[in-house]
């Protein structure tokens, strides 16, 4: 009975011991992760995802300190995924002394898992440290207006530095964002009076080009507006001077038939210029006649046209 307990109690102990051995000598890495082992305190290996073997109580996995949730912890593996910092607001100085607040994220990832635990005790912290001094150095050779208006100028210079100088610990820094600039408050308010009167100027300016555009629309309307009376008043004159044309062609070519019609009604032997002053000679005596204020008397200019026209009305009185 108690050999059968003995047997029975050695036997679950060899399958426990089987079991963490098997758990120590496997080690089942997830994808985009790594780890380093080392070998009696030295450098073995560069586990990849999957299955791998190790020889357990010798080989051990490489610590090293990540940032998560931000705190600084250890762990034993490595993410190769591409990951992001979101540094603390951190005062900084421009090139016109102008003190403000910047906080910036910083996209990086880990291309040599060795140099990332070898080369730096601290990743995170160095990174962090480095990006502020780097930022620092930055924004001081730019004024104020340049640090607004200029971020992708910041964030390019940045990206270059900080992929430069962390070359060495295995690291690419893929993109740096300034998140938030916060100048001073009176600097704040400064900016608002500015963009005000800005806008207030901008306001005047809309004004004055519409009233100017006004002016010229309605002087461009008075303008043609003048054009088109003249041309009609133009018009006018031509069609009342065609009229007056026209009324004296047909008076003239009346009097030419009246003229005719004396003429074959007088016959050849009379003149009809004669008649016809005779008539208005008679007329004239007429209104004199019957007290008229008639001025003019129509008389030849020569004698001799005086006689024939006394003598045509003398053939007249005959003629009839």
């Amino acid at each position: 009975m108690n050999s059968i307990s003995v047997t029975t109690i050695v036997l679950i102990a060899l399958i426990i011991l089987v079991i963490i051995l098997a758990k120590k000598t496997l080690v089942i890495i997830p994808q985009s992760e790594t780890r380093i082992i080392e070998r009696l305190g030295k450098y073995h290996a560069t586990l990849k995802p999957g299955v791998n073997i190790i020889i357990p109580f010798i080989d051990a996995a490489k610590n090293i300190i990540t940032l998560t949730r931000g705190r600084y912890v250890y762990s034993n593996s490595i993410d190769l995924r591409e990951q992001v910092y979101d540094f603390d607001k951190q005062n900084v100085i421009t090139k016109d002394n102008i003190q403000m607040q910047i906080n910036a994220l910083l996209y990086f990832q880990i291309v040599d898992p060795f140099k990332a635990v070898y080369e730096i005790n601290n990743l995170p912290n160095a990174i962090e440290k480095l990006t502020q001094t780097t930022l620092r150095n930055i924004i001081g050779e730019m004024e104020l207006d340049q640090t607004l208006t200029s971020r992708d100028t910041v964030n390019t210079k940045l990206r270059a530095v900080l992929d430069d100088a962390t070359n060495k610990w295995g690291i690419k820094v893929n993109r740096v964002e300034l998140q938030d600039i916060t100048p001073p408050q009176s600097v704040l308010m400064a900016m608002e009076k500015q963009m005000q009167a800005e806008r207030n100027k901008r306001a005047a300016i809309l004004t004055s080009e519409g009233d100017k555009q006004s002016q010229i629309l309605q002087s461009e309307g008075e303008k043609a507006a003048t054009i088109n009376r003249a041309e009609a008043l133009k018009q006018q004159q031509i069609l009342q001077a065609e009229g007056e044309a026209q009324a004296r062609i047909r008076k003239a070519e009346a009097e030419a038939i009246a003229i005719e019609k004396i003429t074959e009604a007088v016959g050849k032997s009379t003149n009809p210029a004669n008649y016809l002053l005779a008539q208005k000679y008679i007329q004239m005596m007429q209104q004199v006649a019957e007290g008229g204020q008639a001025k003019t008397i129509y008389l030849p200019y020569e004698a001799t046209n005086l006689l024939g026209s006394i003598g045509g009305i003398k053939d007249l009185f005959k003629s009839e």
